[in-house]
């Protein structure tokens, strides 16, 4: 699935790397209540700044600043990026890698990264054939049925 306007992702960029980060620190926050570590700034930012580590290597490497808003392959890259790499580099610092952990991440990070994609390229779709709706003089059928008895 591609950006349904490619040539115009390019402008959300900031938007969609403050959005990938506040899901990462979404993440960790939620971990961190799970299992009562508290939410304090530097407890949160220590635990998330593996998988922001990970996620700017990706955002650098794949050069998502171009088509941040592209779900294949961008986007699942950038997931898979940011787990694995986040997760190798918690290991680095003495942070726990279970198993469970790890199927954890990949799953969250995997709805959140890639899912408020989805959503976007799913409302930049619905405004763009509005758009082209009203160019073209068409009209849904719920528009066009009001003031017909």
């Amino acid at each position: 699935m591609t950006s349904p306007l490619p040539d115009r992702g390019a402008r959300y960029w900031p938007a969609a790397a403050a959005a990938d980060a506040a899901l990462i620190l979404l993440f960790a926050g939620l971990g961190r209540d799970a299992h009562a570590r508290g939410l304090d700034v530097g407890g949160l930012l220590g635990t998330a700044w593996p998988f922001l580590a990970a996620a700017a290597v990706a955002w650098a490497a794949l050069r998502l600043r171009r088509r941040p808003l592209r779900l294949w392959p961008q986007a699942v890259a950038l997931w898979l990026v940011t787990s694995l790499l986040g997760m190798g580099l918690r290991w680095l610092s003495g942070g726990g890698t279970a198993l469970s952990f790890q199927l954890v991440t990949l799953a969250v990070l995997g709805a959140f990264l890639l899912g408020w994609r989805l959503l976007a390229a799913a409302v930049i779709r619905g405004r763009a054939r509005r758009g082209s709706d009203r160019l073209s003089g068409r009209t849904s059928a719920r528009s066009s049925s009001k003031g017909t008895p």
